[in-house]
């Protein structure tokens, strides 16, 4: 197959860090424009410059997204790669050339951006994907370590896959979980590793597979490790990981155990607010309450969410706190001490319910023991 079809994009398309078709076009202070996964790696290694004009950027440089310019995009890749692909031959050939055990990593790293574009949208080509036994070959080139590039396409052709209920399953019984988690733990990029907590996350909806994923060797604690070392869209992704894996009650005694709570709290402190949502579950087990009244300063941590914080941030702080109160009569004092019983009375008239409902239970906790001023 001719590989002429990669370059139907326009450059102007293309990122000028990754040299890849840009999904989230923004514009650098500088006046250039960037896939924000590349820039944002970029920003994350320290990097303080243009990668072009390498001239001088500020300490938290804006990132505007580029709506004219994706919008562009999207319209330019909906005329051209749905046709191409609409013709079943064309994408029986791409299918052909991606589990050829003939074709080279070139060529499956052709078939796959290609396939990648169109299957995210496309289910029809994602049940082709599956019922061609492509599965099996996108895993391969998962494994490939020493093609990166091949590795990161491979990981979100996966994801793609992974949006129907029905592949869920079957990707973990055909071997998925392996293949991702060692991504996962010992990926080249920072991009392949967020990619597989993403997998999981998306594996995890199905009820079944978050026992299967959770058991699996190294899953749990090689998502508190990217907790631990990553960049931000690693530390991201692994918390939504954890909390979609921790709604399993078993999974928030093995994440417990593998250190989740001290990596929690440090990520909550320094800004991550998707790590509170992660700590409201694990409240919910006896192991987690117990490893969390250890830390002096958690409640202060949780008030600040309170304070500052989304409204899932608060929602998820006021969880936490009505779990380690009603267990705790030190995190109770405490709690009552720094004015947590007036800020639930405020919260009684918040626009978002959960909120509303988890601040009244708070009260009820302080007031059960005749704790409430």
């Amino acid at each position: 197959m001719s590989t002429t079809t990669t370059t139907i994009f326009p450059d102007d398309f293309k990122c000028p860090i990754s040299l890849e078709i840009m999904s989230d076009p923004v514009i650098l202070s500088s006046g250039h424009t960037f896939d924000r996964s590349s820039i944002q790696r970029w920003l994350d290694k320290g990097h303080r410059t243009c990668p072009i004009t390498k001239l001088p950027l500020s300490d938290n440089p804006s990132l505007i997204p580029n709506h004219a310019l994706r919008s562009l995009i999207s319209n330019y890749t909906a005329s051209n790669f749905p046709k191409s692909l609409q013709n079943r031959q064309d994408s029986e050939t791409l299918i052909s050339n991606l589990t050829s055990k003939k074709s080279s990593p070139e060529v499956k790293l052709v078939s796959i951006e290609q396939l990648c574009v169109v299957s995210k949208r496309d289910f029809e080509l994602r049940k082709r994907l599956t019922e061609s036994g492509a599965v099996a070959a996108v895993l391969n080139c998962v494994g490939m370590k020493d093609f990166v590039q091949l590795v990161e396409k491979a990981l979100k052709l996966l994801l793609n896959l992974s949006l129907d209920d029905d592949n869920k399953v079957g990707l973990v019984a055909e071997g998925a979980i392996s293949n991702v988690v060692d991504v996962l733990c010992n990926g080249e990029s920072a991009d392949c590793r967020a990619t597989a907590a993403t997998v999981l996350t998306s594996l995890a909806v199905v009820e079944v597979n978050k026992a299967t994923i959770g058991a699996y060797p190294f899953a749990i604690r090689g998502l508190i490790g990217l907790l631990r070392e990553g960049g931000g869209r690693e530390r991201k992704e692994a918390a939504t990981a954890l909390y979609a894996l921790c709604s399993f009650p078993d999974n928030r005694r093995r994440a417990v155990e593998c250190g989740a709570v001290e990596i929690l709290v440090n990520s909550l402190s320094s800004g991550l607010e998707r790590a509170v949502e992660v700590l409201g579950l694990l409240a919910k087990c006896k192991r987690g309450r117990e490893e969390m009244t250890r830390f002096n300063g958690l409640v202060k941590i949780l008030i600040h969410v309170m304070s500052s914080g989304t409204s899932r941030g608060v929602q998820y702080a006021l969880l936490t706190l009505n779990s380690l109160c009603s267990s705790s009569e030190t995190v109770c004092m405490e709690a009552l001490k720094e004015g947590v019983f007036e800020m639930c009375l405020r919260f009684l008239e918040d626009d978002n319910e959960k909120v509303r409902r988890n601040a009244s239970s708070l009260i009820k906790v302080f007031g059960g023991a005749g704790r409430n001023p």
